[in-house]
C-alpha cells in the first residue's frame, strides 16, 4: 500500500475516488487531510458495572448522547472516555484504505483522539467516530470546529469493498 501525497489526495478528490464533505482544501497537509471535531458526543455512564463483551455488544447501549449547542464547549475529566464524531463525511472508492490518527498537538497534552480501531476500509461512507482518552490529571474542553484528527489516504493493490455493520457511522 502507497501513502497518498498532497497532489494525489487533491487527484483522489477531482476523480472523485476520495469525496469528503465539507471539504476544506487547507485542511490538506503533505500526506493526510485533517479532520474537525462536530457537536455530537457520548459518554459512559458513571456507574460501574458488569458488560460482557461479545460481537454483539452495542455501544450505543451504554453511552448517552449529547448535541452541544453552539458556542458550548465538551469537558472531558482526567481518566476519561468519550465517543465523538467529525463534522466531515469520507467517502473511499475501491481502490483506497485509511487509517485515522491523532495530531501530535494533542497527543503532547494526554489526550488520545482515538484509542483503538483507526483503519478505514475501502468502501466507507461516514463521519468518522473517535475514541477519545483523556490521559492527563487535566480536564479539557473540547471544542467543536477544532481541526482534531488526521485521515491519511492508502492506495489498496487490487480492490476491495467493506460493506459490514460501520460502513455508514453514525454516533
Amino acid at each position: 500500500m502507497t501513502v497518498l501525497s498532497r497532489d494525489e489526495i487533491f487527484k483522489a478528490i477531482d476523480s472523485g475516488d476520495i469525496k469528503i464533505v465539507p471539504f476544506d482544501k487547507n485542511a490538506v497537509g503533505c500526506a493526510s487531510v485533517d479532520l474537525t471535531l462536530s457537536n455530537e458526543f457520548r459518554v459512559f455512564s458513571k456507574e460501574c458495572q458488569t458488560i460482557k463483551v461479545t460481537a454483539d455488544t452495542n455501544y450505543q447501549d451504554i453511552t448517552t448522547k449529547f448535541i452541544l449547542k453552539p458556542g458550548e464547549t465538551f469537558l472531558l475529566e482526567p481518566n476519561t472516555t468519550c465517543l465523538a464524531i467529525t463534522e466531515e463525511r469520507v467517502e473511499l472508492s475501491t481502490k483506497y484504505c485509511g487509517l485515522l490518527e491523532g495530531r501530535s498537538r494533542f497527543a503532547r497534552l494526554g489526550l488520545f483522539v482515538h484509542i483503538s480501531a483507526g483503519f478505514m476500509m475501502p468502501n466507507i461512507k461516514n463521519r468518522q467516530v473517535l475514541e477519545i482518552f483523556n490521559a492527563s490529571s487535566n480536564r479539557y474542553e473540547l471544542t467543536p470546529g477544532t481541526k482534531i484528527c488526521q485521515f491519511v489516504f492508502m492506495e489498496l493493490k487490487g480492490e476491495a469493498s467493506y460493506s459490514g455493520r460501520f460502513q455508514e457511522n453514525v454516533l
